[in-house]
């Protein structure tokens, strides 16, 4: 990775996120939008407050309005130095107070709401009593795309978390697999992101032999021995934005059909990659890459989506699968990934973060997609 550290976000840049949510909650016929903490608070303000905290903080978005920010007293001050904060007011409330009144003041008495999916039910269900008239509707489903399309400072964030998890695979080949447990080298995957910058893993797949054939294993104790193929899969998040990738690797010489399902993944891969372009619809990557594995036969151990959105998340709208017809436009990220699973015997995943560009799509990942040989 090289050049400087891209500048962080400023007030503006803040300002036009709010400005567009609410701008697009009014498109789709909302009132507004209750943000409650989470990625969309910390990707529209810059403020992310104490995660384990049962005290209701809640943005209020609304076309024509200023942003409010309700939180806790005691956390207005840390609220205040968020760098999204002079744009948008606060009104605090303190223990013994109703938080629903103070939020209700803000809102029309009637109408339907977009609130965060991760917002706590008795929150929810505080509002629905003190403004029976309203309605709500999740955040993701009313505006699954808010932070779809990334800026080009959003994408420079992502190319240097993708360079991170470059960095990571071509490091973890060089260790030895053989007769070490799963957990060992997933240990060593953390430290490495890490090492790269990553202030975030948010997960460390080893899925060597069978296990390979579970797409989400768990790591555990299985000692891994010569002549396994291993899925790794890993991925958290550098300066606030995400990274995952897939690489598989065979410990010692692979067998015929090792090399002939891992060149078929490769394939898959490089056609869902290469059906990447505006206009396209997010189905379509999935019907690319899913077609090659089918033609050669292994269609039914093909048993996830082809890929997911990343951004302040690792994983995120758009979603790569069939039936999803929202159209790609340029600066939307997301994963290219399928896999084969062949169950009781081993797994093959390839995945790259892959942005749209003006006239196709471009890799955030750019480590050899070839069978690698680790001892």
């Amino acid at each position: 990775m090289t050049g400087s550290a891209p500048a962080p976000f400023t007030a503006d840049d803040y300002r036009a996120r709010m400005e567009r949510a609410a701008q697009a909650a009014a498109d789709a016929g909302l009132a507004g939008l209750l943000v409650a903490p989470g990625p969309d608070l910390v990707w529209l303000t810059g403020y992310a407050p104490p995660a384990a905290t049962e005290r209701l903080t809640m943005l209020v978005l609304a076309a024509g309005q200023d942003p409010v920010l309700v939180v806790p007293t005691l956390e207005a001050p840390d609220a205040r130095k968020a760098a999204g904060a002079s744009v948008m007011s606060l009104r605090d409330w303190t223990d013994g107070k109703d938080p629903y009144a103070v939020t209700a003041d803000l809102l029309a008495g009637s109408g339907r709401f977009g609130i965060s999916d991760n917002a706590w039910a008795m929150h929810l269900l505080g509002l629905q009593h003190a403004l029976p008239g309203t309605s709500y509707a999740s955040l993701t489903t009313a505006l699954p795309m808010l932070r779809a399309v990334k800026d080009a400072a959003e994408l420079e964030l992502l190319a240097a978390a993708g360079a991170a998890a470059d960095r990571t695979f071509e490091e973890i080949r060089n260790v030895r697999f053989a007769g070490r447990h799963e957990t060992e080298i997933a240990a060593d995957l953390d430290a490495l992101l890490r090492r790269f910058g990553h202030s975030q893993v948010d997960f460390t797949i080893v899925a060597s032999g069978p296990n390979g054939a579970n797409p989400h294993h768990e790591v555990g104790d299985r000692v891994v021995e010569r002549g396994d193929m291993v899925v790794l899969d890993f991925g958290g998040l550098r300066q606030g934005y995400g990274s995952d990738t897939s690489r598989t690797v065979h410990v010692g010489e692979p067998t015929d059909e090792e090399r002939r399902v891992h060149d078929l993944v490769r394939e898959a891969q490089e056609a869902g990659v290469r059906s990447v372009r505006p206009g396209a619809a997010c189905q379509d990557v999935d019907r690319a890459a899913r077609a090659v594995i089918a033609d050669a036969g292994y269609g039914e151990y093909f048993i996830h989506r082809t890929g997911h959105g990343i951004g302040v998340t690792t994983h995120e709208p758009p979603y790569m699968i069939e039936g999803e017809e929202q159209p790609l436009v340029p600066g939307m990220c997301f994963s290219v990934e399928p896999g084969v699973y062949l169950p009781g015997r081993f797994g093959v995943r390839i995945e790259d973060i892959v942005t749209v560009t003006e006239d196709g799509g471009r890799r955030l990942n750019d480590t050899t997609r070839e069978m690698v040989i680790v001892d």
